[in-house]
Formats: structure tokens, C-alpha cells, sequence
């Protein structure tokens, strides 16, 4: 009897034992990812890059829209995505944000969609659309029945990415140099002006020979693992995309090439690539616009991408690590030359050239957008100490450097190119200097841009 009573107790010791084992396997992990890849290739005769380019006639390689699902332990999703897109802007953002928002069960304000700004590639903006409608110029600054199923397609697969998340047990990060790509594209002469733009490739050889002048030059690679195993890897870098454009050949550029290495070099997990704030960095002191320079360029960046997975630390996730997304809602000043009134002329001129009366039709739908009140989301997600920051437009790259000296202790990565209505996105001073990116055609805003976006940034990452 007393063997029976002591096989019992040892029975139901082991049972208790092996619940509270089960009830730990079983607890949901503090951070999971799921990722996803789909093809937002444009068909033949799109207008490509808002009709500034010809339209595709042929395809170089794919253009995809990458990303992520995070789900934190008792928080919404969050949905991260990278567009081998020019551009989405105003109501675009909207609909891509809403359709992936519901697809992942989550909030409009925790989907941060960013574009790559390859230039032989379609933008994305619903509002300007419907305004060109209205003058006769519908569908000519993107193909919008594609648009609308390729964020359909992608809802689709961000659902499905959420439904498959894996546990993040390690986020890693690194940096790594890269080499002879990026160049200040605003040279400036003595008395303080832009006397050069080196625009994406150059072939004056006196610009060429000015200084690479204000850039980052590291690339940075963040990695989400399970066990030894990598799940995605997110890069980051600051610069224009192209090496060349304009002939109506589909293509994700030197980056999206750089992207293909180093998926050849490390299988497995996804690899996703941001765009920096490179509204005024561009390849030209090192890119005279030969074909190629495309594939030498794309060597370029995948070794400064290497180097920085090669120089990663990683970290693990535990209950110590704080996870944290933080938004600021702020409201972009548009700038004094957008006139109504001047802006209706040049759209109903049918004997100006359509691109002019397109680029007036953005310039205008801009304007209207912020009458109306419209704020564009800054956004901040916090794992330990990697800093991921999202911001709009074609930024200049002190944002990005001042962004990294508000947290110098962390990790701090910039995915500029979400809302892209805004164009360029200058400094204040910047725009009393001359030169394209400021330029009336260029940017949208107004030089007190500098002041709304740095306190935004100040406020999410302080």
C-alpha cells in the first residue's frame, strides 16, 4: 500500500511538473514576426515615375513589395513595408495603410509604408488622381486599377504573414561602410549657393572632383532571429536609387540588386531594404550613367550591407527588453509658391506640355490636402536598443544624422520616403541656397518645415 501511495505521489509530481513545463513552452513569445514578399511589378504601359519617366516597356527585374508583421506580447501588430515604388503619397498612403491595417488586425497608425524611389517604377497617389480626373488627365500619372490589386495582393499576405509569425528570440544590429556610392548632390560656391547638382550621375568634371560633401555612409543591417536561425533582415542606407533611368525599363536599381546579392549570399531569411533620407545624396561623383555602373554600384552597397551583418551584435529578447512604437502626428507647412489659382491655369492650359500640368495637379492636390488639415505620422519602434525611425518625403540627410546624434547610444535607423506628397524636404537655410531640391518644381513645403519636423523627431526619440 505505502509503494502504491508513493507511486502516485510521484505520478501526479511528475503531472504538475510536466503542466508547468507545457504552460512555459506554450507562453507566447514577448516579440514574433512573420514576413512577406509580393510582386508589384507594373504591366507594359504604365506611367512610371508619376509620367516624369516613359512608361514601362520592358521589365530589367521584378519590383516587390517586402516587409514584416511584429506582434509584441499584448500589443497590436505592427506592419513594416519597403516599395520598389517611386512614391506613394496623400490618399495612397491612406489606402495601403488601411488595407494592411486590416489584413494584420491592427491600428492605421502602426503600418509604416516606405518607398524605395527607384525612378523606372510607378507611384502612387489616389487623391492626385482624381484631381487630374476632373481635367481630362485621369490615369496618366499611374496605372490605378494596378495599384489598387497590388495593395489588395499584399493585404492578402500580410493576413497570411501574421497568421505564421515565428518567435524573435535575438534582434541583432550592425553598420558597416560603404563604399564610393553616396555624394552630396548640392556643391557650393563660394558665396554659399548651390553652384553644382550632381543630380544620380555626373559627368562634369568639375563637380565630380568637389568633395563628397554631407552624407552617412554607413549602411545597417537589423536582424529579427530565432535561435541561430535569421527570419528577416531590414537595411538601411541614404542615397538616390538610380545609376541610370528614363528609358521605360522596370528595374529595382543598384539597391534592389544589392538586395539579390545578399539574398544569394545569405538564404533564408527575408531581406528587406529602406531607403534613408536621401533627398539630397545621389550616386553622382561616382556614377557617370553607364549600364555598367549599375551592377559595380550594386557590389558596392551589398558590401557595405555585408559589413554591417558581419559587425552585428545580437541581443536577447527577454522580459527586460523594452518594445515600444510611438507616433507624432505633425503638419507640414506647404509652401508660398503653391497658388491655387496659378496652379488651375497651368492644369487647364491644354497647350502647355501634360507633364507640366501633371506636376501642377501634385502641387495642387498637396496644397488641398493640407488645407483640409491633413497631418502626416512620424513613427518610432523601440526594441532595447535599436531605434527604427519613419518619416516622410524626400528628407535631406542632416534629418537622418540629427535623428542619430538625439539617441546616440542606441541603434537609430531612418526609412525616410513614407508620405510622399511633400517632395523634397529641405533644411530652412537650404532653400535660400538655390539648386533643384528646393526649387518651387521640387519641394512643396515651406523652409519653416525644418522647425515641425525636428521637434517632431525630438519628441519621439527623446
Amino acid at each position: 500500500m505505502r509503494n502504491w501511495l508513493m507511486l502516485c505521489s510521484a505520478l501526479t509530481a511528475l503531472v504538475i511538473a510536466s503542466s508547468v513545463a507545457l504552460a512555459v513552452d506554450t507562453a507566447p513569445p514577448k516579440l514574433a514576426v512573420g514576413t512577406f514578399k509580393v510582386d508589384v511589378t507594373p504591366p507594359m504601359g504604365s506611367p512610371l515615375c508619376d509620367a516624369l519617366c516613359p512608361p514601362a516597356a520592358a521589365i530589367d527585374d521584378p519590383l516587390w513589395a517586402r516587409g514584416v508583421v511584429l506582434v509584441p506580447t499584448d500589443q497590436k501588430p505592427i506592419v513594416l513595408v519597403a516599395l520598389d515604388w517611386v512614391g506613394v503619397g496623400n490618399d495612397g498612403q491612406d489606402a495601403w495603410k488601411q488595407a494592411l491595417a486590416a489584413a494584420a488586425g491592427t491600428t492605421v497608425d502602426r503600418v509604416a509604408v516606405h518607398a524605395l524611389h527607384q525612378h523606372d517604377a510607378p507611384g502612387c497617389d489616389f487623391g492626385a488622381d482624381k484631381l487630374a480626373s476632373e481635367f481630362g488627365l485621369g490615369g496618366k500619372l499611374f496605372n490605378v486599377e494596378f495599384a489598387r490589386d497590388a495593395i489588395a495582393r499584399t493585404a492578402v499576405a500580410v493576413k497570411e504573414a501574421a497568421a505564421a509569425t515565428q518567435p524573435v528570440t535575438h534582434v541583432s544590429h550592425g553598420a558597416g561602410i560603404v563604399e564610393k556610392v553616396a555624394s552630396n548632390r548640392r556643391c557650393l560656391g563660394p558665396d554659399g549657393k548651390v553652384k553644382w547638382v550632381r543630380y544620380t550621375a555626373c559627368k562634369d568634371p568639375e563637380a565630380i572632383a568637389q568633395p563628397e560633401g554631407i552624407i552617412d555612409p554607413k549602411a545597417r543591417a537589423i536582424g529579427f532571429w530565432n535561435g541561430d536561425e535569421p527570419i528577416a533582415v531590414l537595411t538601411y542606407y541614404a542615397t538616390h536609387p538610380q545609376s541610370y533611368y528614363g528609358h521605360g525599363r522596370v528595374s529595382t536599381d543598384y539597391p534592389g540588386l544589392a538586395r539579390a546579392l545578399r539574398e544569394e549570399a545569405l538564404p533564408g531569411p527575408l531581406h528587406v531594404h529602406f531607403n534613408g533620407a536621401g533627398g539630397n545624396i545621389g550616386a553622382g561623383k561616382y556614377n557617370d550613367g553607364s549600364p555598367e555602373m549599375r551592377p559595380e554600384l550594386a557590389r558596392r552597397v551589398a558590401a557595405g550591407m555585408k559589413a554591417a551583418w558581419d559587425a552585428s551584435v545580437k541581443a536577447p529578447i527577454d522580459e527586460s527588453t523594452v518594445i515600444n512604437w510611438s507616433t507624432r502626428d505633425v503638419a507640414l507647412p506647404p509652401g508660398k509658391h503653391l497658388d491655387e489659382p496659378a496652379l488651375v491655369a497651368i492644369i487647364n492650359d491644354k497647350n502647355a506640355a501634360e507633364r507640366e500640368r501633371l506636376q501642377a495637379v501634385r502641387h495642387l492636390e498637396f496644397l488641398r490636402e493640407c488645407q483640409a488639415g491633413r497631418k502626416v505620422t512620424l513613427s518610432r519602434l523601440r526594441i532595447g536598443d535599436v531605434d527604427l525611425l519613419h518619416l516622410p518625403g524626400e528628407l535631406f540627410v542632416e534629418y537622418q544624422l540629427a535623428a542619430q546624434q538625439l539617441r546616440p547610444e542606441s541603434a537609430v535607423c531612418v526609412a525616410a520616403y513614407g508620405d510622399y506628397g511633400c517632395g523634397y524636404i529641405g533644411l530652412h537655410d537650404s532653400y535660400a541656397q538655390g539648386g533643384y531640391e528646393t526649387s518651387d518644381r521640387a519641394s512643396r513645403v515651406a523652409p519653416s518645415v525644418e522647425g515641425v519636423l525636428m521637434g517632431g523627431m525630438q519628441e519621439l526619440l527623446k
